[in-house]
């Protein structure tokens, strides 16, 4: 295994201290087990991981065992010994076997673990193999970080039912908006080969409490649902298992007529309903442990119920129907747009889904992007949120970072996330935050989720970008529990991944949370969005306005002309703001109120007009593209001093992709800012860089071959 090898020549390395030339590929991502050189601390964690015992046997009992021999042979150079209980120092075993008070036993659910320390032995208890494999993880965690185990009393349990991955992979092993090659999912050579790449894959979700996947891409092809496809769904759902990953499939709403035989699609139609039924039971047949359906319906061209009349409830309630007997779950996304361009695109959603509050089925769950447009840079808390007390909404962030400079910048995304999850839709009154939507305390949902569009790929670091490796770790941790902070959260992944050295972690932290904010302001600073290049959505083009529909094109969002710029969706304008709750729309109503960061999004304003900070809007426009290009030069600086504390071939692959970052965010201020100068016709602040090309030539390039471009079927 790549992980075994890693750790045996990075210990020899070690040994002989030869570091200074080593390098690592980042396949092993948060999960390294880097030795422990310490002397007293090696010590500390000997006296635990020496022996252990482990009551369960099953896979999942096999995966903690191989798991623990795996980080004690790399961090500590042994292979711990399984022995009695009394003579073990960690021991791990369930509820059951063990005396635990229910007080605690009545938390941990399903998944939920407790870790705790007494008399020298470290405990890892839950009321399942899965909350075992979930606790092991968490205490290698704590090791890998250098924390003490001798005092622990640790009690976890999720807060949401689904943490859920969407990979918008294809069957011919394209990936839409996927920027690490091709998709890890190799259908040619399955069921009969299983990659090694699917175990870690399996390792690495698990490790952060990620229990279940949607293999294929939402805009779906109906042949994933053929029985050769899903024999090899079958073989990666066997690997899955242990791992405690259930596995879902997207499922094309045509699918009766492309691959059944059907004249219609139409879910009323008794032929159409019969025929789903039919498939779940196959389905389940072969994966009794299915998860269910993630539908894409009526948005962007794909079929949906109101190609026949009917509603987003009768389409998804049909689809309930029939995965119902088996206990499997809908995720019907609520990401539509209609054939005819609406009046604002950000309020379709709204307007499509809040009349149908409490007609979907128990088994079903409405998707919700963080935002009402489409993972931006920065948006506003989508308004559903809040604003369907009867039917269950999950959280869908995109991880992948399609409109955030794909996998050539860095940028943690942690902080948006929780901008969003810790934004007060004053749903109840005050506090009523969209955590406390996606957990279900809010309006006591029994069903609960978050998903993220995975940036998983085939590359060695299978992320693109080595720090890109974060933003899979932070959703992971944060659908675990989304009320957990962005700073707690790259602490722990800086640990795992680099090491516990003080200047490594206070460097690498600075620049990860600043990062996001940094992106933003040399891309689509106060409330501006919707910036990118058409398509491929790689670079900035805001002067395209000549697409078939007005709403593709990025003129649309932004409308800059001679008197100011901004999209006004207050009362004066679209009203977009009143689908949010009084006390948030009266907040974004008023441009003196409505805070700075999305200002734009909901005002168009002249060129003039004053900022908090006494500049002009222009200038203040111009002030932020410059200071993103300044940031992203620190950041350089930044990473610069770090190179003797980390290996070569990571350091320097994080330097090549900072000076790419570079060269983009000046191409985003030069470009845009030409743009704007164009409407404003107001010369250059003296303090902005003037632009290095002309505006006619920002507007010839092109990218026809740009990764992840959504395939044409």
């Amino acid at each position: 295994m790549t992980f075994i090898l890693r750790s045996t020549i990075l210990n020899v390395l070690i040994l002989i201290g030869a570091l200074d030339g080593y390098s690592e590929n980042g396949y092993d991502l948060w999960l390294r087990y880097a030795p422990i050189t310490d002397s007293s601390l090696k010590d500390h964690y000997l006296d635990y991981f020496t022996s252990f015992h482990c009551i369960a046997d099953d896979p999942t009992a096999v995966v903690i065992r191989k798991e623990l021999a795996l980080a004690a042979s790399s961090m500590l150079g042994i292979i711990p010994n399984e022995t009695s209980r009394s003579k073990a120092s960690l021991v791990i075993a369930t509820v059951e076997n063990l005396d635990i008070p229910a007080n605690i036993t009545n938390q941990l659910g399903t998944e939920g673990y407790y870790i705790s320390a007494n008399r020298g032995q470290v405990t890892v208890t839950a009321n399942t193999s899965i909350g075992l494999l979930y606790g092991t993880y968490h205490l290698l965690r704590l090791t890998q970080m250098g924390e003490p185990l001798g005092s622990l009393s640790i009690i976890e349990a999720p807060k949401t039912k689904i943490r859920i991955l969407n990979h918008w992979d294809n069957l011919d092993r394209s990936s839409e908006r996927g920027y690490a090659g091709f998709s890890i999912w190799d259908w040619h050579r399955l069921p009969g080969y299983i990659d090694q790449r699917y175990i870690d894959y399996a390792r690495a979700n698990a490790s952060i409490g990620i229990n279940a996947t949607v293999l294929t891409n939402v805009n779906a092809n109906a042949q994933v649902l053929t029985p050769m496809y899903l024999e090899k769904v079958k073989a990666l759902a066997d690997v899955f298992r242990p791992y405690g990953i259930r596995v879902y499939l997207t499922a094309r709403f045509s699918a009766p007529i492309e691959i059944g035989g059907l004249k219609t699609a139409d879910p009323l139609a008794p032929e159409v309903q019969t025929w789903w039924q039919k498939k779940a039971e196959e389905i389940y047949s072969m994966i009794p442990d299915f998860g269910g359906f993630l539908v894409k319906a009526n948005s962007e061209g794909q079929p949906g119920p109101q190609n026949y009349g009917r509603n987003h409830a009768d389409g998804a309630n049909m689809l309930a129907d029939a995965l119902r007997p088996f206990g499997g779950t809908v995720m019907w996304r609520a990401f539509v747009y209609s054939d005819e361009e609406p009046d604002d695109r950000a309020k379709q959603a709204y307007n499509e889904f809040k009349p149908l509050d409490g007609q979907f089925h128990e088994n079903v769950m409405i998707q919700v992007k963080n935002g009402p447009i489409d993972f931006q840079p920065r948006e506003p808390f989508h308004p559903l949120f809040g604003a369907m007390p009867n039917t269950p909404l999950m959280m869908e962030f995109q991880i992948t970072q399609e409109y955030l400079g794909q996998a050539t910048q860095l940028v943690y995304l942690a902080p948006m996330y929780e901008e969003c999850l810790q934004s007060d839709t004053y749903a109840k009154g005050e506090s009523s935050t969209v955590a406390s939507v996606i957990d279900g305390t809010l309006h006591d949902y029994q069903l609960t989720g978050m998903a993220g569009v995975a940036n998983i790929g085939t590359d060695i670091n299978w992320t693109g970008h080595p720090m890109a490796q974060s933003n899979w770790y932070a959703f992971g941790r944060l659908a675990w529990n989304p009320q957990l902070d962005a700073q707690q959260i790259a602490d722990e992944w800086i640990r795992a991944t680099f090491g516990n050295e003080r200047k490594v972690v206070e460097t690498i932290s600075e620049l990860m949370l600043n990062s996001w904010e940094t992106a933003v302001s040399y891309m689509t600073p106060l409330g501006l969005h919707h910036l990118m290049g058409t398509s491929h959505h790689y670079g900035p083009a805001p002067w395209v306005d000549n697409l078939s529909r007005a709403d593709w094109t990025p003129y649309y969002y932004h409308k800059s002309n001679q008197g100011g710029i901004g999209f006004d969706r207050t009362s004066t304008g679209s009203n977009a703001t009143s689908q949010y709750f009084p006390p948030v729309a009266s907040t974004f109503n008023d441009p003196d109120s409505c805070p700075e960061k999305f200002l734009l999004w909901f005002h168009h304003l002249p060129w003039t007009c004053k900022m908090k900070s006494g500049k002009t809007l222009w200038e203040a426009l111009a002030y932020h593209y410059q200071n993103g290009v300044a940031e992203v030069r620190r950041m350089q600086a930044q990473w610069k001093q770090l190179k003797p504390y980390i290996d070569h071939e990571r350091h320097q692959s994080v330097s090549m992709l900072l000076d790419i970052q570079e060269q983009e965010a000046i191409w985003w201020k030069d470009a845009c800012m030409s743009y704007f100068q164009s409407k404003s016709g107001l010369p250059y602040p003296e303090a902005m860089e003037a632009p290095q090309h002309d505006l006619e030539y920002y507007q010839s390039l092109k990218f026809p071959f740009a990764p992840g471009i959504r395939p044409k079927w």
